[in-house]
């Protein structure tokens, strides 16, 4: 036995008998799948027949993140039938800037999975989770020198560390040698950690650093035992290749790699119109309810001050990498798109 066998058989599992509930829990990526930048909109049709745009998220008192009109009233819809959990690598207060619409989500993945929000606070025992996970890696203090003494000042812009847990950087796409996050990749696989490249960012994460396992610490406590997801970039492929359905937009590095396993439809449309396209492909494969008029109370999860679940138990062991090792999913290559 383990050491983390261990510590999962130590700590309270799930209720025994934990709600059956017959609609999917929804979990989602933010940027680039359901919301876009200015820059990341890629609007191609005549501006008099553009989308009416919503703003959802300001910064420093200017607009920065958008959603089709239609595209929110579809989320709307969609967090008001389902348990709707956003899973994002923003830390919780780049998070908190986002407005989404409809019901505020009850839970929230942050930080790549580093964070689960709990009515809009972090979870302590998901936390202790976390940090003992990352031990299994090379210390981030490591990973991010190595970064910092390969960058060049020419195309390096800024450079952070998000709540202790990653680091990116972010750089000037047209002056970044082809081969330097590959290169990166090469380097950094071998002690434990992804990288990414998403936009003007380049993002250094810890495997078990995971989208997949918060949502699926989300499940457990809920007792829903099917998940729908969505997201475009490398550190979202463990969550779609562990959802039940999964929904890629026609953009970003697993469109650029091709990877396109069975169960995950790959969507033609790009920018903020492939996040309108995505809702509405969400909301239609959701079950009819049997009962038209209980639907909006019969999937939602234990409210405060119902008995919960235990403490959070020990998030599946990470993969040897982020993706499945079938041909239909291998992993796509990590050298930036043309």
């Amino acid at each position: 036995m383990t050491r983390h066998d261990e510590e999962r058989d130590a700590r309270p599992g799930p209720d025994p008998s934990p709600p059956p509930y017959a609609l999917p829990l929804i979990a989602s990526d933010l940027d680039r799948t359901l919301i876009y930048s200015a820059p990341a909109l890629d609007l191609t049709m005549p501006d008099a027949e553009a989308p009416r745009l919503l703003c959802v998220e300001m910064y420093e008192h200017k607009p920065l993140s958008f959603m089709t009109e239609r595209a929110a009233a579809l989320l709307a819809e969609l967090a008001r039938r389902t348990l709707f959990v956003p899973a994002t690598t923003r830390t919780p207060e780049q998070y908190r800037r986002v407005s989404l619409p409809g019901p505020a989500p009850r839970y929230a993945v942050c930080a790549n999975g580093g964070h689960l929000l709990v009515e809009g606070e972090s979870d302590p025992d998901w936390r202790a989770v976390v940090r003992e996970r990352l031990t299994e890696c090379a210390p981030l203090a490591d990973v991010r020198a190595h970064m910092l003494r390969h960058a060049r000042d020419t195309w390096l812009r800024k450079e952070r560390v998000a709540d202790e847990l990653f680091v990116y950087l972010v750089v000037d796409r047209t002056l970044l040698p082809g081969t330097w996050v590959k290169e990166l990749a090469d380097w950094a696989g071998p002690r434990g950690w992804n990288v990414s490249l998403q936009g003007r960012k380049i993002y250094a994460v810890p495997r078990p650093l995971t989208k997949s396992a918060a949502v699926a610490e989300v499940a457990r406590r809920t007792g829903h035992t099917r998940t729908f997801a969505a997201g475009d970039s490398l550190l979202d492929a463990d969550l779609l290749h562990s959802a039940d359905q999964g929904w890629r937009p026609g953009h970003g590095e697993l469109a650029d790699s091709g990877w396109d396993p069975r169960h995950v439809r790959a969507l033609e449309e790009r920018g903020v119109m492939a996040g309108e396209t995505l809702v509405s492909a969400m909301l239609a494969a959701l079950p009819q309810p049997q009962h038209p008029h209980q639907h909006h109370q019969s999937n939602q999860p234990p409210q405060p001050g119902e008995p919960r679940p235990g403490p959070a138990s020990s998030p599946p062991s990470p993969p040897s990498s982020s993706f499945p090792s079938s041909p239909s999913s291998s992993p796509p290559s990590l050298s930036p798109p043309p």
